[in-house]
């Protein structure tokens, strides 16, 4: 009998091992208390919905999944594997996008979508640790070009408040097509990457801001067909940052306002955007950097002739620039990627100097961004 017992004891903590190994664990970009989206050990996604009198539901992340109603009205699908990083997504009700009521809601894909992070096996560099920490604030403006009130989030590094003295350099850092000024405190974990590093000695302190990168003059007509990354044509976004953001900065910061002490970047569009601005304000500017974006060169086009000829003499760039930097992921789509090594080839051939980063096994989404500004902020501002 005794044996029996052992035996059934042995079979029941195998049982609960087994089920905990298949559990899930709730995502942390669900809203607090809700037990799904469930993230499985093998990176699967399980998500649960309530919605009795729908008549279909599907979840579309990366893919569209169709899900199940059980008799009480619960709605449920597990996806296929998911790669590490931040992804959008929306729950499709009977044909309509919208959000899953479980998640947490982020601007991108130019509207309100849920979203989900796939945690990363080496990601305590954008978590928050027990190290003294910024603070991320939003500074309204009103802005003569573009005859409306805009809105830039400021981070400000450990012991700004403290040190009053202290003067900072400034990295503008740009989101990218469908985000706005939200996206790299919220879904780049920009605040928590800058604290580990500057708590590392990694990264010099300094202040960033982030600015929606979309800005149209009420004066000047708007182009009838827009091209290129987004679609830029119509967008007075470098004139609204050179000529009053900066200023706007410098005045209600302490800032350092040499041009070796100021850097721009961005992602994506934010990329374009970021190349669009400094090469043309090379004054203004040290530090370059483009992720998953660079600089927009016609196919077959001499690079000597770009940017009003910034890049016709390569050794005189080098002296003039600090860090030009680019970067992709390696699982982008083949457009992205072509594109950007490409940029990066160009820049190499042309003698111009550069850094060139790859981000292994991520697309083009944010796990490439943290990644690329984990890098990236480690590289400026150094003496």
């Amino acid at each position: 009998m005794k044996k029996l017992l052992v035996l059934i004891a042995c079979m029941v903590s195998l049982g609960v091992q087994a089920q905990a190994q298949t559990a899930g664990v709730p995502a942390s970009t669900n809203i607090p208390g809700q037990k799904y989206p469930q993230i499985l050990p093998d990176n699967r996604v399980m998500f649960r919905v309530k919605a009795p009198d729908a008549h279909k539901l599907q979840i579309d992340l990366m893919k569209k999944y169709d899900m199940v109603k059980d008799t009480s009205g619960f709605w449920t699908v597990t996806t296929e594997p998911v790669v590490e990083g931040f992804h959008y997504y929306s729950l499709i009700a009977d044909g309509v996008a919208t959000t899953d009521p479980s998640s947490q809601t982020f601007y991108g894909m130019g509207r309100m979508a849920s979203g989900i992070d796939i945690p990363d096996k080496d990601m305590a560099y954008y978590q928050p640790q027990n190290v003294p920490h910024g603070q991320v604030r939003s500074v309204n403006y009103y802005s003569d070009i573009t005859k409306a009130w805009r809105r830039a989030n400021v981070y400000t590094p450990p012991g700004y408040d403290q040190n009053t003295t202290k003067r900072y350099p400034v990295l503008y850092l740009q989101h990218g097509a469908g985000e706005d000024e939200t996206g790299w405190p919220t879904q780049g974990k920009m605040d928590f990457i800058l604290d580990n590093l500057i708590a590392a000695g990694q990264a010099t302190p300094m202040i960033v801001v982030m600015e929606r990168g979309y800005a149209t003059d009420p004066t000047k007509p708007v182009s009838a067909t827009p091209t290129g990354p987004g679609s830029m044509n119509s967008n007075v976004f470098p004139e609204v940052l050179v000529k009053e953001v900066i200023p706007m900065i410098d005045k209600s910061f302490r800032t350092l306002t040499n041009r070796n002490d100021r850097a721009m970047a961005g992602l994506s569009m934010g990329g374009f955007q970021t190349f669009q601005t400094t090469m043309t304000n090379l004054d203004k500017f040290a530090y370059i950097g483009g992720f998953s974006g660079a600089g927009r060169l016609q196919p077959g086009a001499d690079i000597k002739q770009a940017y009003d000829g910034a890049w016709s003499d390569a050794d005189a760039f080098n002296k003039k620039m600090k860090l030009v930097y680019v970067s992709i992921g390696t699982k982008e789509p083949e457009r992205m990627y072509t594109g950007v090594n490409g940029f990066h080839q160009t820049l190499e051939k042309a003698g111009i100097k550069h850094v060139y980063y790859e981000s292994p096994g991520t697309s083009h989404e944010w796990q490439t961004w943290r990644r690329s500004l984990r890098q990236y902020a480690s590289l400026i501002f150094k003496n």
